[in-house]
C-alpha cells in the first residue's frame, strides 16, 4: 500500500500545483516588437482609432482627425508583485515613437506610455488634454492605479504643463509629478551636453523608462539615435508599490484635440527585473511619406463643339458660384492659428444653418446645434455679422487670446471660421442649456440645494482660474445666471466672454466704456469705468444671491415696490432676523441650512458697496469649501448710498426686460471699444 501511494506521489504533486504553475508560466515577463506587421491581430488590444499598418507594420494610434483617442495595450497583464503583495519589481520599457502634426510645429494633442491596473477604465477617459488616460471626475483619484509618461506637444495651463514640447512622469493624474523640456544628454565629455528635442518633428525617437525598485527611482532617457545616453532626460525618486497591483496592463495611449496629430510607435521591448531588449532604428519600419496630391483625370478631346460650348458655359457658372461662396483665407488669418473650421464643415455640421438647430438667438447672432462630420461631436455653433475688416481682424485676435483658456468650469471655445462678413464661432456643446431657465418663468425642473450649491461652486473656481490661474488677469465683466451654462452632469459652466478684458498680472486695467447687465453692475463702475476683478466678485454676490432665493437681481416687475433690488431685500431680511424667509420657495425647505445661509451672507459681503471690503475669489472659494469660517456679523452693503447707482434704478420702465441679454454661447471676446462695433442687445451706460 506504501509503495503503491510513492509511486502516485509525482502525480499527485502535479495534480495539485499544475493549476498554480500554469497561472506562473502564463504571466509575460517580457516582450519585443521590432515593428508590428508580423504580429497576429490577438497579440495587441487596439482600441478607439488606433491600428497597425499592414504595408509596413507601424502602429498608429491617432490620425488627424480631431478629438479622438487610440489605445494599444498586450492583452495579458504583466505579473509585478509577487503573490504576497510586497514591493514592485524592477522593470525596464525602449520604444520608438514619432509625432507628426496637422499642422507645422502645432501638435495635438500627445500620447503616452502607460502602466494601468484596467483597461476598463481606460474606455471612459477623454481626448484633448486627458491624453486619453482619465477624464474630469476621475482625474487625480488615487484608485486610478495610473502610471504614465506623457508626451505633450500642447501647453495646458489647466494642468500647470510648463510648455507644449515636455515630457512629464505622472501618478494618477495629469499634473505631472515631474515634468521638463524634451531633451537629451548629447555624447561628449562627463554626461554630455543637453540639447533639446523636438516632440512633434516628425521624426523617430527612441525613448527608455526604467524603474529601480531597490532605488525607488523612475527614469526616462531621450535620443535621437539609438544609442542610449549616459544621462536620462528626467528622474523622479517614488516607489510604486502603493499604486501597482500585483498585476497590470501595459501599453499606449494618445489623443488629438481642436488641433491634431499622428502619433505612431515604431517598435517596443519590455521586461521585468531586467534590461528590454534593445531596439535599432535602423531596422525598425519607415514613416510613411507625405501624401501625395491627387492629379486631375484627363477628359477625353475628342468632344463634339456643341458639347464643349455647354460644358464651358455650365463651367464658367461653376466656379462663379465657387469663388462667391469660397473660405478667402487672408494672409494675417495665417499668423492667428489653425483653429480655422471651414464653413462647409460647419454648414454640413448644422445642416445648412435651419431653424430646426436652433438654440438661441440674441444681440450678438443665432447659436445653432451641430454634429461636425468627423469625429460626430455634438457642438453649438454661433453665427455673428460683422461688416468690418479692420474691426474683424482685431476681433479674431481676441479670440484667439481667449480660446486659450483652458478650465472645467469654462465653457470652451473649440474654433471659428470666418466667411466674408460671417463670422462663427464654434464650442462644447453644452446639454442642459442656461442655469437661468432652472430658476425663473415657472421651470419644468426644479434644481435641489444639492445641486444649486455645487453650480455655485463650479462658477467661484472658474472665476478664480480667470483671475489667478491663466498667464494673464481675465475680467469676465458678465457673470449672471443666463451665461452659466450646464452640462449633460449638470456641472456649472462659465461662458460668454463676449466682455472679457485681459491685462497682464501686476498691471492696471484699462479705463472702457460701462457694459454689462443691469443688477450685477458694481457701483463704482460708473464713476472708475475700470472693470477689475473685484467687479467680477460683486456680479458673482448677486449670481449667489440669485440662486438661493430664485429672484432676479432687479426685478422690473417691482419697479414701484421697495424690493426692487435683491441685495437690499436680502439685507433688510438680514437685520431684522429672518434670513431664511429669502430661501426659494421652490425648494419646499429641502436645503441645508447651515450651506444656504453661508451661501447668502457671501453674496452680501460679495454685493459690498466699497470693492476694498469685498473678498477675493480665492477668499470666496475658501469660504466655500468650508476651510475659512464667515464673521459672526456683516457690514452693511450701502449700494444707494454709493455715487453712481442711482442712475441705473431710474431707467427702469415699461421698456425694460430683463431677459434682454446674448443668451446662450454668446462667447466672445469684448470689441466694446471699437467705433466699428457695438454690441446689440447690451444695456451700455456712459
Amino acid at each position: 500500500m506504501m509503495g503503491t501511494l510513492l509511486q502516485l506521489y509525482p502525480f499527485l504533486f502535479l495534480f495539485l500545483f499544475l493549476p498554480i504553475l500554469n497561472t506562473v508560466l502564463s504571466q509575460p515577463q517580457q516582450l519585443f516588437y521590432s515593428g508590428f506587421n508580423h504580429i497576429p491581430g490577438t497579440n495587441l488590444s487596439l482600441t478607439g482609432i488606433a491600428k497597425i499598418d499592414d504595408k509596413n507594420g507601424i502602429l498608429k494610434l491617432t490620425n488627424e482627425t480631431s478629438r479622438l483617442i487610440g489605445h494599444a495595450f498586450y492583452p495579458i497583464p504583466f505579473q509585478f508583485k509577487n503573490n504576497n503583495g510586497s514591493r514592485t519589481f524592477s522593470f525596464s520599457s525602449s520604444f520608438a515613437i514619432a509625432i507628426v502634426p496637422e499642422y507645422p510645429k502645432l501638435g495635438g494633442h500627445g500620447l503616452a506610455f502607460t502602466i494601468s491596473a484596467s483597461m476598463d477604465t481606460l474606455n471612459h477617459a477623454l481626448p484633448s488634454q486627458y491624453l486619453g488616460l482619465l477624464n474630469s471626475t476621475n482625474i487625480g483619484n488615487f484608485s486610478n492605479h495610473l502610471f504614465a509618461v506623457e508626451f505633450d506637444t500642447v501647453q495646458d495651463f489647466e494642468f500647470g504643463d510648463i510648455n507644449d514640447n515636455h515630457v512629464g512622469i505622472n501618478i494618477n493624474n495629469l499634473v505631472s509629478n515631474v515634468s521638463c523640456n524634451a531633451s537629451y544628454y548629447a555624447e561628449g565629455e562627463g554626461e554630455g551636453k543637453l540639447e533639446n528635442l523636438n516632440l512633434k518633428g516628425g521624426k523617430p525617437l527612441m525613448v527608455w523608462v526604467d524603474y529601480d525598485s531597490v532605488k525607488s527611482l523612475i527614469s526616462v532617457t531621450l535620443s535621437p539615435s539609438s544609442t542610449k545616453p549616459k544621462k536620462p532626460t528626467l528622474s523622479y525618486s517614488l516607489d510604486l508599490s502603493p499604486i501597482f497591483h500585483e498585476r497590470m496592463y501595459v501599453g499606449f495611449s494618445a489623443s488629438t484635440g481642436l488641433l491634431a496629430s499622428s502619433h505612431y510607435v515604431l517598435g517596443w521591448s519590455f521586461k521585468i527585473n531586467g534590461t528590454a531588449p534593445t531596439l535599432d532604428l535602423d531596422s525598425l519600419p519607415k514613416l510613411p511619406g507625405p501624401k501625395k496630391k491627387q492629379t486631375p483625370m484627363v477628359v477625353g478631346v475628342s468632344v463634339a463643339t456643341s458639347f464643349i460650348a455647354l460644358f464651358s458655359l455650365f463651367l464658367g457658372f461653376y466656379l462663379f458660384w465657387k469663388i462667391k461662396n469660397a473660405d478667402v483665407i487672408e494672409p494675417w488669418e495665417l499668423e492667428i492659428g489653425p483653429h480655422r473650421y471651414s464653413y462647409k464643415e460647419l454648414k454640413k455640421a448644422t445642416k445648412g444653418f435651419k431653424d430646426k438647430g436652433l438654440l438661441g438667438q440674441g444681440g450678438f447672432g443665432r447659436v445653432y446645434k451641430g454634429t461636425l462630420p468627423n469625429s460626430k461631436n455634438q457642438v453649438a455653433v454661433k453665427r455673428v455679422s460683422h461688416e468690418s475688416k479692420q474691426g474683424l481682424r482685431e476681433f479674431v485676435s481676441e479670440i484667439a487670446s481667449i480660446g486659450r483658456l483652458r478650465h472645467r468650469n469654462l465653457v470652451q471655445l473649440l474654433g471659428w471660421c470666418r466667411r466674408r462678413g460671417d463670422l462663427l464661432l464654434v464650442y462644447d456643446f453644452m446639454e442642459n442649456g442656461s442655469l437661468d431657465k432652472y430658476l425663473f418663468d415657472e421651470p419644468k425642473t426644479i434644481l435641489r440645494w444639492q445641486e444649486r450649491f455645487k453650480i455655485i461652486k463650479d462658477v467661484a473656481s472658474a472665476l478664480l482660474y480667470l483671475h489667478e490661474g491663466y498667464e494673464q488677469v481675465v475680467i469676465h465683466r458678465d457673470v449672471k445666471a443666463s451665461n452659466v451654462l450646464l452640462d449633460s452632469e449638470m456641472n456649472g459652466r462659465l461662458g460668454d466672454f463676449g466682455l472679457a478684458r485681459l491685462y497682464e498680472h501686476g498691471g492696471h486695467p484699462s479705463t472702457t466704456r460701462v457694459v454689462g447687465t443691469l443688477g450685477y453692475l458694481a457701483p463704482e463702475l460708473p464713476r472708475t469705468g475700470k472693470a477689475t476683478p473685484s467687479t467680477d466678485v460683486y456680479a458673482f454676490g448677486a449670481l449667489m444671491l440669485e440662486v438661493a432665493c430664485g429672484v432676479r437681481p432687479v426685478d422690473p416687475r417691482k419697479a414701484q415696490h421697495e424690493d426692487l433690488v435683491l441685495v437690499d431685500w436680502v439685507w433688510k431680511m438680514y437685520k431684522e432676523g429672518k434670513l431664511l424667509d429669502v430661501v426659494d420657495p421652490n425648494l419646499n425647505g429641502d436645503f441645508d441650512e447651515r450651506e444656504i445661509v453661508m451661501v447668502l451672507k457671501l453674496g452680501l459681503m460679495c454685493s459690498n458697496g466699497a470693492p476694498n471690503s469685498r473678498p477675493s475669489m480665492r477668499q470666496v472659494t475658501r469660504y466655500l469649501d468650508g476651510e475659512n469660517l464667515l464673521p459672526d456679523s456683516l457690514m452693511k452693503p450701502h449700494h444707494n448710498n454709493q455715487e453712481g447707482f442711482d442712475e441705473f434704478l431710474n431707467p427702469f420702465g415699461s421698456s425694460f426686460n430683463s431677459s434682454d441679454n446674448i443668451g446662450m454661447y454668446a462667447s466672445f471676446p469684448s470689441f466694446t471699444n471699437s467705433p466699428v462695433f457695438t454690441p446689440i442687445g447690451r444695456r451700455e451706460t456712459s
